[in-house]
């Protein structure tokens, strides 16, 4: 057994494969536990790297590298396999698979943006840590470095595979980890466009040199089941709505009530297999009983906890109420009624509303949510506090703003909630959110999102899923009630009109002698297309026929197909070219939609 600590790329440098047994779990980091924090790291790491380079020389620059400091990802710990000369080297991995493919999903997403970006040589330098030689590679799929459990390697190959789409698999959390990273290190590379070569090359320097893992290397006859098992402690612990119903029903056995009456199991009425079955959250997958028990907690607390201390946190909030025990229980039955039916989708109306919210990721929202639908308050109220939070969130979200303080802004709205009460909960939620006057809390208004929609490449800015609805928002405000269906279809695939390779089809209408005005214009369209007014949805079988096609082969296929009101105002008001200019034009047009779609705080 060798025991070292390893960069990115002494581990991937290698023509290696890392193969996950298929018994394992599959992936199930998530971006608040997990992506996010690691980003924040290695972007740290490559602004630290590049402060550090600011003070150094020409000639020593290249110590800079051994003068930054190192960021620690954990351990793993691997078997080696017996393989013959000339085959890859192999091993498989016994613990920290979740590490070892968020690190190679991280690097794809660092070598893509590379790629599209211009940064060729750093590209192909940070392709040697995802891709084998092919020189040894018998099958295709042995080009990478770590291989998944079965369940995942669908996603996993389109995830990593810069050439294949990723539609299918959009609720994949291998994707949305890919599709995270990627969005985050090009938001980073362009917020100082002045500087993007040295960032990139920082960058470059943190993921491959500067993040380090643990690497435990077992040999062929080591014993990994006694390693696991050591690293990984034996036995069961308790769950946290274990520790909660133990509490319970000790509280109620003081009351001198028989733990096994009728009476003791009201108190505790969570037993039956729904509330057991795994969830994910977080790294970890845990019940659904005690994912609910936490944004309980965290509802009547009206605090921030930590998942791991919702029991403790349960018990200094049990002993400081001043209601008994079994009012405490009651309660926690009646809001876990609507908790279940919020997870099963029976909303009364609100069925889009929670699609959105799920596609969003937004489940910071829950304990608001628990609020406003476990309590006794008119329709009206209700529709007017869902409609708020939805239109917020979703302005916040194509603005780019950011979702960093809604932990405690949310919070906040409860506070104010429950000061107010439920009879005025609509109109609580909209003062609340219109009066945020700092900027991480502000409520875009108008102008804010048709700015957003004519300058943001919202087709980078954001994942597909909520690129997605926000056009399938604008296409439910485009249909009448003389529609035959008012319900727009999901899963459509987002198009390009003026496709990303336009060059063949698509040229300008004259040659520029300028040599700098025609580089200009070029930089111009490629930013362009990839606003929210070169966009549309099409069925992901007419997709491929559309593909890089000239504008008036588009325009025939989209005619001849194409039921949506969103494509059937696109051909109507479209010009005989569409250009720039147009774009811009759809761009507005879409903005107002969008608007309406998601009334401005005013409005409300």
């Amino acid at each position: 057994m060798d025991v070292g600590v390893l960069t990115m790329e002494k581990l991937f440098g290698k023509t290696v494969r890392y193969q996950i047994p298929t018994f394992q779990r599959p992936y199930v980091w998530r971006k608040e536990d997990q992506w996010q924090p690691l980003w924040d790291d290695v972007r740290n790491t490559a602004e630290s790297y590049i402060e550090d380079t600011l003070s150094n020389s020409e000639t020593s620059r290249r110590r800079s590298i051994h003068q930054s400091r190192a960021h620690f990802l954990g351990a793993v710990v691997v078997q080696q396999q017996h393989f013959a000369a000339g085959e890859i080297e192999s091993r498989t991995v016994i613990d920290g698979q979740q590490r070892l493919t968020t690190a190679q999903l991280l690097l794809d997403a660092v070598q893509e943006v590379m790629e599209t970006r211009g940064h060729s040589r750093i590209a192909k330098r940070l392709s040697l840590l995802v891709l084998n030689h092919a020189a040894f590679v018998e099958e295709e799929d042995d080009f990478f470095k770590v291989w998944p459990t079965l369940t995942d390697r669908d996603a996993f190959r389109h995830a990593m595979h810069n050439g294949l789409p990723t539609n299918e698999f959009q609720n994949s959390l291998i994707v949305q980890a890919h599709e995270f990273f990627r969005l985050e290190v090009d938001h980073w590379l362009a917020e100082l466009p002045q500087e993007t070569d040295v960032r990139a090359d920082a960058l470059e320097k943190a993921v491959a040199h500067l993040l380090e893992l643990v690497v435990i290397d077992l040999s062929v006859d080591d014993e990994p089941h006694i390693i696991f098992e050591t690293l990984n402690a034996r036995g069961t612990p308790l769950l946290q709505s274990d520790l909660i119903k133990n509490m319970i029903l000790y509280r109620a056995d003081q009351m001198d009530i028989d733990s096994d009456s009728d009476e003791a199991r009201e108190l505790w009425d969570f037993s039956d297999d729904w509330w057991r079955e795994e969830v994910r959250r977080g790294r970890l997958t845990d019940p659904r009983i005690d994912v609910f028990l936490y944004y309980w907690l965290t509802m009547r607390g009206h605090e921030e906890i930590r998942p791991d201390r919702v029991a403790a946190e349960f018990r200094r909030y049990s002993e400081g109420s001043p209601a008994r025990i079994e009012e405490i229980a009651a309660d926690m039955k009646r809001v876990g009624a609507t908790y279940r039916a919020l997870e099963d989708g029976e909303a009364n109306g609100y069925e889009t509303f929670l699609y959105r919210r799920e596609v969003m990721q937004a489940g910071v929202l829950t304990p608001v949510l628990l609020w406003l639908f476990s309590s006794d308050m008119s329709a009206e109220q209700r529709k007017k506090a869902i409609q708020a939070l939805e239109s917020y969130m979703v302005r916040r979200m194509v603005c780019r703003m950011t979702t960093q303080n809604y932990n405690a802004l949310f919070l906040g709205l409860i506070n104010e909630l429950e000061d107010s009460g439920p009879s005025s909960a609509g109109d609580t939620v909209v003062s609340y959110l219109l009066d945020q006057t700092a900027h991480a809390n502000l409520w875009p208004d108008d102008r804010e999102v048709e700015k957003a929609f004519l300058e943001l490449p919202l087709y980078w800015s954001l994942t597909r899923g909520r690129l997605r609805i926000v056009l399938e928002g604008i296409e439910e405000q485009l249909r009448t009630p003389m529609a035959e269906s008012q319900e727009v279809p999901r899963g459509l695939t987002i198009e390009h009109i003026m496709p990303q390779k336009w060059q063949e089809n698509w040229p300008f209408p004259a040659a520029s002698t300028d040599s700098h005005e025609a580089v200009a214009r070029h930089e111009n369209r490629n930013r362009i297309i990839h606003s929210i007014g070169n966009l549309t949805l099409v069925n992901f079988r007419l997709n491929p026929s559309l593909s890089n096609a000239s504008w008036p082969c588009k325009r025939l296929k989209l005619d001849e197909h194409a039921v949506l009101f969103l494509n059937k105002k696109l051909l109507q008001e479209a010009p005989n070219e569409w250009n720039e200019d147009a774009i811009a034009e759809r761009s507005l047009q879409l903005a107002k939609l969008a608007s309406r779609a998601w009334p401005s705080a005013q409005e409300f």
